[in-house]
């Protein structure tokens, strides 16, 4: 790596904010000796850019030892944030390549079929002739052979040991603040009749702790095993077989990954195991600090790492986090340059948003969200409501009030499509969310202001946390959700020009504040030094549709109760069980993560 390089590699034609001495920074940190610099930018400071201008310091073929590794690899857990790379003419020159799910073939009468279902992987020995066009196959070997290719962290760890992508110089990790969290969801082993193709042959035992979950672990590799030497002796497989086929393969290495690792006496890795409901149930087996699988998937992809994040909160508990030493790790902090006046946060808070309290402070809420409809007649606004269960309830309580023509939200199914529509139309509707706090830009008019119903804890009911909290570990737990809150913050004010309020309903968003007060980056806590009680109209549900036009108001009416205007959804189908449900805790489709994730 040649951190000399750096400013000669910045895509863009000038400097914007402090983008110019985060450079200095971050190249003076590499020049140090430094294998692992971590770039704590706040949104708007262009980290994309930045990522870029690192990866262009990489070795290059036509320099030193022709054995060393050479290039770099860009990646980030945000399908999103790869998408804006995409679009973005300044990062033209990043080689993108994602999973074969995301192509379709283009073999006569397959052009309908994604490349991970085409005939290649169906048929045994099939012949493609035309794999050079292929699209997968062709984005594949551009990124293998260009300086920088890019990734979303999933297909990056899937691709680890690969001849294709092994080694290069330099790694960025983009939205890098969840890497612990993200790798511990990936190797997590959730074990189901929906997740194991033999779960019928295998059915758990009752699992009473991680032996018997490591002994039930060797017979259901055994039985995958046998599963997939009956489909591997089979020439022609159906669509459905080759699903079956990957996931027994998946299913047999994490298993086999499982087991050794925790019978392996050296291995840092703790593992916590839950089967709530018994023998013969869904098992769920879970890492905390993954730090062997991360040595694998990620610190042996490269000799020299970037890692960028508004939200790298504590250095030293990061590097503990993800098994880095973190004596060998420099932290750049990149000033904020958007006006605090700005970005304001304010104080309407309702009362405790726990369990025990919520009966009381939904309705609270959703009386305020009308008061706050009136204060912004004309403007669109975001509600994060936490969990689908918030959500309903204060959809409900809204419909009630009569101010539903002004309200839009999604279910888990209509997520992206609903959030599309929203932020397509011209109304101001108030959209109400669910694990919308990172990997969204509602810039300018697109949303003006945002509520945050709940603090953003990890469930205490989740082993991990469980686990965690029982080694005292409340500094993690409080910064955990400290970077929520300042994510979400972050969603509708992403220029110096832009503008947007922030609302705190729940009162231990403040006790949040004051909890994680040590690991509070100065630019925010700014913000939270300004913190006010804004003077809000009188409730009136009238007020809140001021800036809805009558027609809309009819059309949204004469599609009945529950929100059915066009593109409106207010989540009927009570079928979240809500914080802390036995579905939040078994399931890993619904971990927080999941949507950033797939």
């Amino acid at each position: 790596m040649d951190p000399s390089r750096i400013h000669d590699a910045f895509p863009a034609p000038d400097y914007r904010g402090a983008q110019e001495q985060a450079l200095d920074d971050i190249r003076t940190a590499f020049e140090a000796g430094n294998d692992v610099v971590l770039v704590r930018a706040p949104t708007g400071s262009g980290k994309s850019l930045l990522a870029r201008a690192i990866a262009g310091c990489a070795r290059q073929a036509t320099v030193d030892d022709p054995t060393k590794p050479i290039g770099a690899y860009y990646t980030t857990p945000q399908v999103s944030q790869l998408d804006d790379v995409a679009a973005d003419p300044l990062l033209s020159d990043l080689s993108i390549v994602r999973g074969k799910g995301n192509y379709k073939c283009i073999l006569p009468g397959e052009t309908d079929t994604p490349v991970n279902r085409a005939p290649c992987v169906r048929e045994t020995d099939f012949d493609c002739q035309v794999k050079h066009r292929c699209p997968y196959f062709s984005d594949r070997e551009i990124a293998a052979n260009r300086s920088i290719a890019a990734m979303t962290l999933a297909y990056f760890m899937q691709t680890a040991g690969s001849d294709v992508f092994g080694q290069r110089d330099v790694v960025v990790i983009d939205e890098a603040h969840g890497l612990g969290t993200w790798a511990e969801m990936y190797a997590t082993v959730d074990l189901g009749p929906d997740t194991v193709p033999v779960w019928d042959e295998v059915t758990p035992p009752a699992i009473d702790g991680l032996e018997d979950a490591a002994t039930y672990a060797d017979r259901l590799a055994a039985a995958c095993d046998r599963q997939l030497e009956n489909l591997r002796g089979t020439p022609e497989l159906s669509a459905e077989d080759v699903a079956a086929r990957d996931r027994l393969t998946d299913l047999r290495g994490d298993l086999q990954w499982f087991a050794e690792d925790y019978r392996n006496p050296e291995s840092p890795t703790t593992w916590v195991v839950d089967q709530p409901d018994g023998a013969g149930s869904r098992v769920t087996i879970k890492p905390l600090n993954p730090e062997r699988y991360l040595n694998h998937t990620v610190w042996d992809r490269g000799q020299r790492f970037a890692l960028l994040s508004a939200t790298i909160l504590n250095k030293d508990a990061f590097c503990a986090g993800v098994g880095l030493d973190p004596d060998r790790v420099a932290l750049v902090e990149v000033p904020h340059t958007f006006p605090v006046a700005h970005r304001p946060l304010f104080d309407v808070t309702q009362g405790k948003m726990t369990y025990e309290h919520r009966d009381e402070t939904i309705p609270a809420i959703a009386r305020l969200l009308v008061r706050l409809m009136a204060q912004h007649p004309d403007e669109k606004g975001l509600v994060h409501c936490h969990s689908y269960a918030i959500k309903e309830r204060l959809a409900d309580h809204l419909a009630d009030f009569g101010v539903d023509a002004r309200v839009r939200g999604h279910e888990k199914a209509d997520r992206d499509g609903q959030l599309a529509a929203w932020k397509r139309s011209d109304d101001p509707d108030v959209f109400l969310s669910v694990k919308m706090e990172e990997a969204l830009d509602l810039e300018g008019d697109l949303c003006r202001w945002q509520v945050l119903c709940k603090a953003p804890y990890p469930n205490t009911r989740d082993s991990r946390v469980e686990q965690r909290l029982e080694d005292g570990q409340w500094g993690w737990y409080f910064r955990s959700a400290l970077r929520t809150i300042i994510q979400a913050c972050g969603r509708i004010v992403r220029s110096p020009d832009d503008h947007g309020s922030t609302y705190l309903a729940d009162s231990s968003l403040l006790d949040v504040f004051d909890r994680a007060k040590s690991d509070t980056p100065g630019w925010f806590r700014e913000q939270v030094d300004r913190l006010s009680e804004p003077n809000l109209p009188d409730f009136d549900p009238q007020a809140a549709l001021g800036g809805i036009d009558e027609t809309a108001m009819a059309g949204s009416r004469s599609a009945g109760a529950g929100g059915g205007g066009a593109g409106r959804s207010s989540g009927g189908g009570r079928t979240d069980q809500g914080d802390g449900g036995s579905s939040d805790r078994t399931d890993t489709r619904d971990h927080p993560l999941t949507d950033v994730w797939d």
